[in-house]
């Protein structure tokens, strides 16, 4: 700053002057009389001359105590802005892709991801199966597994669409927080920012996990209805080679003999 620079100067003028002061008793004689109308004033070289060292070590000091409080301002600037929160949150946008998802995933048809309800349906239509069953009944449990593995493959194809959506405003918030983060003023906005970054990393890795999980259910209900037709052939096969009663003769009528 120049107010610093000025005082230098001035300190610098004051000391060469006081330096060159004890030369004059060497022209001079050491002491001057002035007469006045208020009586006898004596000046003293060199007594003028330590007061103006004297003038230039206080000046000295003020400068340095400016230069100290200038330094406790600039502190107090660096703290207030390491203190200042982020003015910008990612969070509802990443609470909103992981509410689609969970929904997507709530929406499984006929076998859903829970534990019991898995234990149920599986019994239901993919257990040990009954060779007294009529050819009936399998039909319709066969057309019931197929429509559980056509709805759990719709179902990852629905989760694939929802997690493929999501990525587009993931991107946004991506470059949106990394803006924030190149621009925060202190340690606490850059904190913030990369702590939203790790948030958004999190839903994606949720994302990662539901389609997983719903490639993994679908893979698992295809092979289940394999299995359950392999073992539903068996019995029909078994059914057909059983050896029965033979051939029975019997009447037939071929024309109406009423008239």
């Amino acid at each position: 700053m120049t107010f610093p620079k000025l005082h230098r100067f001035t300190r610098v003028s004051l000391l060469a002057l006081a330096l060159a002061t004890p030369l004059a008793p060497v022209l001079t004689t050491p002491a001057h009389a002035f007469f006045g109308g208020f009586g006898r004033i004596v000046y003293d070289p060199t007594n003028h001359a330590e007061n103006l060292l004297t003038a230039a070590r206080s000046l000295e000091q003020i400068n340095n105590q400016i230069a100290q409080l200038q330094n406790e301002a600039q502190m107090l600037i660096n703290q207030a802005r390491n203190l200042s929160s982020l003015p910008f949150s990612s969070l509802q946008q990443l609470q909103q892709n992981i509410q689609r998802t969970q929904q997507l995933l709530s929406q499984a048809q006929s076998i859903a991801f829970d534990v019991q309800q898995i234990d149920r349906m599986f019994q239901q239509d993919y257990g040990k199966l009954s060779i007294s069953a009529t050819d009936a009944q399998l039909i319709a449990d066969a057309r019931s597994r197929w429509e559980n593995t056509l709805g759990g493959l719709q179902d990852a194809m629905r989760v694939q669409a929802g997690v493929v959506g999501n990525i587009d405003s993931n991107r946004s918030a991506m470059s949106a927080l990394v803006d924030q983060s190149q621009n925060a003023v202190g340690a606490l906005q850059a904190t913030q920012a990369g702590n939203q970054l790790l948030a958004l990393q999190s839903q994606q890795l949720s994302d990662l996990i539901a389609v997983i999980s719903a490639n993994g259910r679908a893979t698992a209900m295809l092979e289940a209805d394999r299995a359950t037709a392999a073992e539903q052939g068996r019995i029909q096969r078994e059914r057909f080679l059983t050896p029965g009663s033979g051939y029975q003769p019997g009447n037939a009528q071929m024309f109406n003999s009423g008239n």
